[in-house]
């Protein structure tokens, strides 16, 4: 119920930036401007968690972008979706670029689903296979991942302790392997900070048959993550 007035409120309301505060825009040009028409760009965590497939991002999490995705996630702008999966398909495109591709989304816990409303990352999936099917590519979610165990707050954990935190917690649901086929996989969330969740994610997909081709995420922190060389 919480997410359906979210939904109804979003649409009858007027609403500043979700960005940068500007009244009566929803999401200005300009912070529009930061999420789309960006190609996905490689980042790296410093410690780089084994497994972790090659992760692409569009923005740097800090400034518009970062309210944009606390707006979306915590406050329950639904509208932010649209924009938001346009931004990730941005980076699915480059961590698997043509080709039918499977994008499988991060769970989050049953917890955070309920306190906000909404499962954030799934929604965002969605609307990222959306883009990508307007742009003539066939594109599904499969969201074939979820929480076998509680896991603590990551927030405040370092890299090595947020992997010890996850290890074990994300299983496959009964029949993943079939559900994923012989189509590219690209694991996609919509932020990347140590990248122990995405390695995690790859690590489970893998063992269950997934072609995993990479992972994808709107932003990386800026001061988390370097640029690959290429």
């Amino acid at each position: 119920m919480r997410g359906l007035w979210q939904e109804l409120a979003g649409l009858v309301l007027p609403a500043e930036c979700a960005g940068c505060g500007t009244p009566r825009t929803g999401l200005c040009e300009r912070c529009r401007s930061m999420l789309g028409h960006r190609r996905g760009r490689r980042v790296r965590p410093e410690p780089e968690p084994v497994g972790l497939p090659e992760v692409y991002a569009v923005a740097g999490y800090a400034d518009e972008v970062r309210s944009v995705l606390l707006a979306h996630k915590e406050r329950g702008v639904m509208a932010l979706a649209g924009p938001l999966g346009a931004a990730l398909a941005g980076a699915v495109g480059v961590a698997a670029p043509g080709g039918p591709v499977v994008l499988v989304p991060v769970p989050s816990s049953r917890r955070a689903v309920a306190v906000r409303g909404h499962d954030a990352t799934r929604r965002i999936a969605v609307a990222a296979a959306m883009a990508l099917r307007r742009g003539g590519r066939t594109a599904r979610v499969a969201a074939v991942l979820r929480q076998g165990r509680e896991v603590a707050d990551q927030a405040g954990l370092s890299g090595p302790e947020r992997v010890a935190n996850l290890a074990g917690a994300l299983v496959a649901v009964p029949g993943a392997g079939r559900r994923l086929g012989a189509a590219r996989v690209v694991v996609v969330d919509d932020l990347m900070t140590t990248g122990a969740s995405l390695a995690q994610a790859a690590a489970v997909l893998r063992a269950v048959g997934g072609l995993v081709a990479g992972a994808a995420v709107v932003a990386a922190p800026p001061d988390a993550v370097r640029e690959a060389e290429l």
